[in-house]
């Protein structure tokens, strides 16, 4: 099925990483001409500065993701759930699906599989590509145009964005942060996670993760602050990468007394707080609540919070700042201090969800 399939596409979850299946993933990818995706608890199991990278989906994804999901006519997922959820990526109806799975509960849950692999990734990924070894490649040839594509696509999705990504006005735009954080900060040595609401869905369609276990991408959702305990163990389990938790002004609201937990135990994180004393993204759906009780309003001056807590606080209002300031909190993580960069930013609600 997968040798005679004309626009395949492979979706990878978490179970990827669970079984240390980048190699074989990348291997089968490679040599048979198949774009990739992932979930975002999958996210950074294929570089995504890969050719064959579609990117990470989630309830925001890169054009790419949904463009040839739709268009496929087989899509094969390892160490994926299939689990319906508002914060993945919807399977598109009347394709065939093969699942490849650990655990056979997942089979037939949420999306029906016309084919099934049960077993670790690795294994199956590995026993896949053997199996494929003597098929007519005629299809995966018939690809060759594929990166070419997926780049093209890339290209006028990035465009769009562009405006915004730029953004050279106060208050800032968040993803005129992100962007800025991207291009200052060593990719291959840095893992980075984020809260859910606007910092998942503003990081995830444009952090491009290039090695594996660099993007904790907790998935669906949780309570807001759980951020900032994924960073803190990611620097206790990788104390030579530059370890960042990227949230809002409400997740800080419920954990940021945490911050201090760095400072004691000397846990060197870099926090990237976007502020604009608001709940925004709930705006459209909180407005009597705005209106009557300034439910989603918010308030505070966090990096004075960090700096009375013992750890490095800055907050930066001019856009012509952002690098800089970044900078600095990346040589502050280096000396050993956990930093918190505040930015001031506008209320920004716009996602990349095609």
């Amino acid at each position: 099925m997968l040798a005679s399939a004309e626009r395949p596409v492979i979706y990878a979850g978490q179970g990827v990483h669970y079984a240390e299946a980048w190699e074989e993933l990348k291997t089968l990818a490679e040599r048979w001409n198949i774009p990739v995706t992932t979930s975002l608890e999958g996210k950074s199991a294929f570089p995504e500065n890969h050719p064959l990278s579609l990117g990470s989906g989630g309830r925001a994804n890169p054009r790419p993701v949904k463009t040839f999901l739709a268009e496929a006519d087989v899509i094969l997922g390892v160490g994926c759930s299939f689990a319906l959820t508002g914060f993945g990526v919807p399977m598109p109806p009347g394709k065939t699906i093969i699942h490849a799975t650990l655990d056979p509960m997942d089979l037939n849950k949420d999306v029906p599989a016309q084919h099934a692999l049960i077993g670790d990734a690795k294994l199956c990924l590995a026993h896949l590509s053997e199996a494929l070894a003597d098929r007519d490649r005629a299809q995966a040839e018939n690809r060759a145009d594929v990166p070419a594509r997926i780049a093209a696509i890339r290209a006028e999705w990035l465009a769009e964005w562009e405006a915004k990504r730029t953004h050279n006005e106060a208050p800032l735009n968040p993803y005129r942060v992100l962007n800025e954080l991207h291009q200052a900060v060593d990719i291959d040595n840095t893992v980075i996670t984020h809260d859910a609401g606007s910092p998942r869905d503003q990081v995830s369609p444009f952090w491009e993760s290039t090695t594996p276990l660099s993007y904790i991408g907790w998935g669906k959702t949780t309570q807001l602050g759980y951020g900032l305990g994924l960073a803190m163990g990611a620097k206790l389990a990788r104390p030579e990468k530059l370890c960042i938790n990227v949230w809002g002004d409400a997740a800080i609201g419920f954990t940021g007394m945490d911050f201090e937990t760095a400072v004691r135990e000397r846990i060197p994180i870099l926090s990237i707080l976007m502020n604009n004393f608001s709940m925004a993204i709930e705006l459209p759906i909180m407005q009597v609540a705005t209106e009557k009780y300034r439910s989603t309003d918010i308030s505070g001056d966090y990096a004075a919070m960090a700096r009375a807590f013992g750890g490095y606080g800055e907050r930066v209002e001019d856009p012509n700042d952002i690098r800089a300031a970044i900078e600095r909190g990346i040589e502050k993580t280096r000396e050993g201090t956990p930093a918190l960069l505040e930015f001031i930013t506008d209320k920004e609600i716009s996602i990349s969800a095609e």
